[in-house]
């Protein structure tokens, strides 16, 4: 398998969460290039699970790769950027599909002794795939006894194994509030209600949140990102919507900022006459990584002489944190060198990166998950 081929293919035609046809359909064209004696295939939704048969299983084992790309417009120059104009693999999916792609070959071709599923997992960026899939009948069929996965990051040289025990990738909200207030001609402020306003001194009044409310020795963000309103420079706006992002590494201070927001919106809806809806979007549940499971892999990766290091907690949201709740395992980070941030329109990641996830990954299974008894 040609791993550089298949990741510029993918990179070519990324797809928003749900709507990941066109990369299921070029997975599965991959899976059927497979040795298929030993493999079964399940579709749910734009997913795809594939089960490689071991040959005295006792138990099974799970690999996970999230599909989806992002509503970015691409600026990477590459020669295979995206044919799908303002979306782009800028998270390294692409690197994560062909990552799993490459270990199930490997075992296709020669299984291990436990039963192996790779999961290809849609919506990852929102509005979050891991929970429908994992109540699907298809996954239940299937469900993994131990389960891990990966996520590029630039933080670490190409290869590079990045991990740690405990809060790898921090507990993650949305936030989408709306203000409703009363509309009007701007020579006559005193008959309207200013819904722009109103969500201006919200999004003033929560930045004490954080600053105030939560702990200092716990982290925390409030984001507001994107503040919508109005209709023309001299119409008052009736309605106004602020969209922003919360990050905790533990539910209680997620809890906490939650109730302070809410507080927050009733006060300005009593000081600014108006009315508000908020929705707090997609909900990811923290990454954590238990000793007992994270320990072996770091030490395998000693013993194979793979880079490894021991990184810090990441404010970043995975909804791979929902497999971990149910299932034991884990998740690392595989570095791809220096480059934009993740999420950047310019994100180049390098791509000698993925042969070496390919041999950890399936390394892994073959000589410890499934050797072990």
């Amino acid at each position: 398998m040609d791993y550089i081929a298949i990741r510029r293919a993918l990179h070519q035609i990324p797809e928003t969460g749900f709507e990941e046809v066109e990369t299921q359909s070029f997975l599965l064209d991959q899976i059927r290039k497979m040795a298929q004696d030993n493999l079964q295939i399940k579709k749910w939704k734009t997913g795809i699970l594939v089960k490689v048969n071991g040959t005295d299983p006792a138990k099974t084992i799970g690999f996970r790769a999230d599909m989806d790309g992002l509503p970015v417009k691409e600026n990477t120059g590459y020669p295979f950027q995206s044919k799908h104009e303002g979306k782009m693999h800028a998270c390294g999916h692409d690197f994560h599909m062909t990552v799993a792609l490459g270990a199930l070959e490997k075992l296709a071709e020669n299984p291990v002794k436990d039963d192996v599923v790779f999961i290809f997992q849609p919506a990852e960026e929102g509005p979050g795939g891991a929970v429908p899939m994992m109540k699907s009948d298809a996954f239940k069929a299937w469900k993994p006894d131990f389960i891990f996965g990966l996520h590029v990051s630039p933080e670490f040289p190409p290869g590079t194994v990045g991990t740690k025990e405990g809060i790898l990738f921090a507990n993650t909200s949305e936030l989408f509030i709306d203000f409703y207030g009363k509309g009007g001609h701007a020579a006559y402020p005193h008959r309207t209600h200013d819904a722009i306003v109103a969500a201006s001194h919200f999004v003033v009044g929560i930045q004490s949140i954080v600053a105030r409310r939560v702990d200092p020795l716990n982290s925390a963000v409030l984001t507001i990102g994107k503040m919508d309103g109005g209709t023309k420079q001299n119409i008052i706006a009736e309605h106004a919507r602020v969209e922003g992002t919360i990050r905790t590494l533990d539910q209680e201070t997620m809890a906490l900022i939650k109730d302070d927001i809410e507080r927050q919106v009733k006060a300005t809806e009593i000081a600014y006459h108006c009315e508000s809806k908020i929705d707090y979007g997609a909900n990811y549940y923290q990454v954590y990584n238990k000793s007992e499971y994270i320990s072996p892999f770091i030490r395998f990766c000693a013993r194979k002489n793979y880079p490894c290091v021991i990184c810090g907690d990441a404010m970043t949201g995975e909804d791979f944190g929902y497999f971990l709740k149910s299932i034991p395992g884990f998740m690392f980070w595989l570095g791809v060198g220096k480059t934009s941030a993740l999420h950047s329109s310019d994100f180049k990641p390098d791509e000698s990166a993925i042969e070496q996830g390919v041999s950890v990954v399936s390394e892994y299974i073959r000589e410890e998950l499934s050797a072990a008894r």
